[in-house]
């Protein structure tokens, strides 16, 4: 149950920022694209290399401690389900060339954003 606990509050945690970002990004930027989405996922895939890094190879972490960080607050932030639905939208609405583009930005600078935290922590050593 304890480690449900830490899951649970992790991912309210990563979820508030998640909805504070996709705020921000819709101030900022608009909502003509889900700019909010992509800075999730590629801000949360960075901050997973860094902290898987730094856990696995570092610090000898806690069970406790990747339940809490990656799996609540990092799967809280992330929104692999809301790209999902994104992509979607913007497919219904006959943005095909944006969706592609969407979807493939999305993936493939969140991948790069993940090497870069692993191998960021990696060269600090």
């Amino acid at each position: 149950m304890y480690h449900l606990v830490l899951v649970a509050v992790g991912g309210a945690v990563g979820s508030s920022f998640r909805h504070l970002v996709n705020l921000a990004s819709l101030r900022l930027l608009g909502p003509n694209f889900p700019w909010g989405t992509v800075a999730v996922n590629v801000i949360g895939s960075f901050v997973m290399g860094v902290f898987v890094e730094l856990l696995a190879r570092r610090f000898q972490g806690s069970n406790e401690l990747r339940l809490f960080f990656a799996t609540g607050i990092l799967g809280g932030f992330t929104t692999f389900s809301a790209f999902s639905l994104d992509f979607a939208v913007l497919w219904g609405r006959g943005d095909a060339g944006q969706a592609a583009a969407y979807a493939a930005g999305s993936v493939i600078v969140s991948l790069v954003a993940l090497f870069v935290g692993l191998w960021l922590v990696r060269s600090l050593a």
